[in-house]
């Protein structure tokens, strides 16, 4: 009985401990900076500036070490990001 709640412990002690998402934020920060070369701040804006509040969120997330909405922003962030990319590049219909 010790040793199942000892490893009950264990287990929820890991799953509370999450890491900062910073390939997320790295990949979400790339993908911003692709859309911004590709001419987002002409062709795409709104998609854009909606990628960077994105990141923005979530660098507030991650300073207050709220690690899973960080990572939760940050992937809206580079799916925002890819939007106004495909705009941009002229493989998506412009919104």
């Amino acid at each position: 009985m010790r040793r199942h709640l000892a490893a009950l412990l264990i287990i929820a002690g890991l799953a509370g401990c999450q890491s900062a998402p910073v390939q997320e934020m790295s990949d979400a920060r790339q993908a911003i900076e692709a859309a911004r070369i590709a001419g987002a701040e002409q062709r795409a804006p709104a998609d854009l500036e909606a990628a960077q509040a994105d990141i923005a969120n979530a660098e507030r997330h991650l300073e207050a070490q709220e690690y899973a909405r960080a990572r939760y922003a940050a992937l809206a962030a580079k799916r925002r990001a890819a939007i106004a990319l495909a705009v941009s590049s002229g493989s998506a219909p412009p919104r």
